[in-house]
């Protein structure tokens, strides 16, 4: 699960956010890469405990709803392993656990690749190695942020 926000400054409210994590977030497309960084408070272990996924989000509609009501979960519409549903009630239907019914909102979603999803140097074991870990490759190629951090230190 990961925490989507609006700006960096709102994931501070949550997560210790290290000055690297701005300059990488500025190299390549808003809501491209997910970071998964050290709580400031632990969370409940369905949002990673004290190692926390965030996602500075690039959806007009989103960030209006995020600026409103804060950080909120943002995961892909699927059940594991399969594909994510990019029809808003088709997905919810295909998640939904009861026979009760379901209100939401009709959409299609622009789909594509997930976020890549790294694990910043401040989660590991040892935060001083300074060492980050493509965890899963999306939007950017795990090449693309290796590189940009191998440039960085």
């Amino acid at each position: 699960m990961s925490l989507g926000v609006v700006s960096l400054s709102q994931a501070n409210e949550i997560v210790h956010v290290p000055d690297d994590v701005n300059e990488i977030l500025d190299m390549f497309p808003e809501g491209s890469l997910t970071v998964i960084l050290r709580a400031k408070n632990e969370l409940d272990s369905r949002l990673g405990g004290k190692k926390v996924a965030v996602r500075v989000v690039s959806n007009r509609t989103a960030k209006e709803l995020l600026t409103r009501t804060g950080p909120l979960t943002a995961t892909s519409a699927n059940i594991s392993g399969q594909e994510p549903l990019l029809d808003c009630v088709e997905a919810a239907e295909s998640l939904r656990r009861t026979e009760e019914s379901i209100v939401g909102v009709d959409g299609v979603c622009d789909g594509g690749p997930p976020s890549t999803l790294i694990a910043w140097h401040t989660v590991c074991e040892s935060p001083e190695s300074l060492s980050i870990e493509v965890i899963r490759e999306g939007k950017v190629s795990s090449e693309e942020v290796l590189s940009w951090w191998k440039n960085r230190i």
